[in-house]
């Protein structure tokens, strides 16, 4: 598994466009200095900017579909080049297989998300917005590697119908309606998708946020370990047919 692991961080390098993707989280961070610094608003707080610069678009929509493009990336070159095919003859585990290149898309997360934090508090500090504390700095932080490490999980059974698929277009397709419909639902009932019950867990303790409905945090781990759990078996599955 380890191994594994190490070939698939190897294999990043040569990558470029992934490693492009991180601009991605600059996104927020720039439209928030351009809303608060065309806003009436006075005596912006930290928690305030880093609501819209970190904990608003990006979670919800942005980091879903940076990891769903990500999680094609990953298997698309493999099936291009009929490297699957070498690996069943090695052989490889194919459940760790799946896992391997869940625990990339789990280190990207993280690092895209500590760059999001770091990104939004350069955002409101260099150009004199909001005040630097150590308790909004903190608190911003603890929720973005709360974001990177659950995303993940919520975004499995994007990644199994990546492995599931030759091509790129159906992955693609997916990882748009998927996180859209997380999107609409976080309104409408937040434990029937796994991102809207990330969303949940993510917005529980946020000052000034709303839910339309009470947070229970056990019914949204159960929503996403559910999902998980059908995502990872189904990937198990279409990989033992391409056997």
């Amino acid at each position: 598994m380890l191994n594994l692991v190490q070939t698939e961080f190897l294999k990043l390098r040569r990558r470029k466009f992934i490693w492009l993707m991180f601009l991605a989280s600059l996104l927020m961070p720039l439209v928030a200095i351009f809303y608060f610094g065309t806003s009436s608003m006075a005596g912006v707080t930290p928690i305030q900017f880093y609501k819209w610069a970190a904990l608003s678009y990006t979670p919800w929509i942005i980091l879903p579909l940076v990891l769903g493009m990500f999680c094609t990336m990953l298997i698309y070159d493999e099936n291009q080049n009929n490297m699957l095919k070498q690996l069943w003859i090695v052989p490889v585990s194919k459940t760790g297989y799946f896992f391997s290149k869940f625990t990339v898309v789990m280190v990207y997360s993280l690092c895209f998300m500590l760059l999001t934090a770091v990104s939004s508090i350069l955002a409101g500090i260099v150009p004199g917005m909001i005040a630097f504390t150590s308790d909004s700095v903190s608190f911003l932080f603890i929720k973005c590697l709360e974001i990177g490490v659950l995303t993940p999980f919520a975004m499995i059974p994007v990644l199994a119908v990546a492995v599931s698929q030759k091509g790129y277009i159906l992955p693609v397709c997916v990882t748009i309606v998927y996180t859209f419909l997380g999107f609409i639902l976080l309104m409408v009932n937040m434990y029937v998708h796994p991102l809207s019950s990330t969303a949940a867990i993510i917005m529980r303790n946020i000052e000034g946020v709303v839910m339309n409905e009470p947070i229970h945090i056990g019914k949204a781990f159960l929503c996403i370990g559910i999902w998980a759990a059908a995502g990872a078996v189904w990937a198990r599955i279409a990989l033992g047919k391409g056997n």
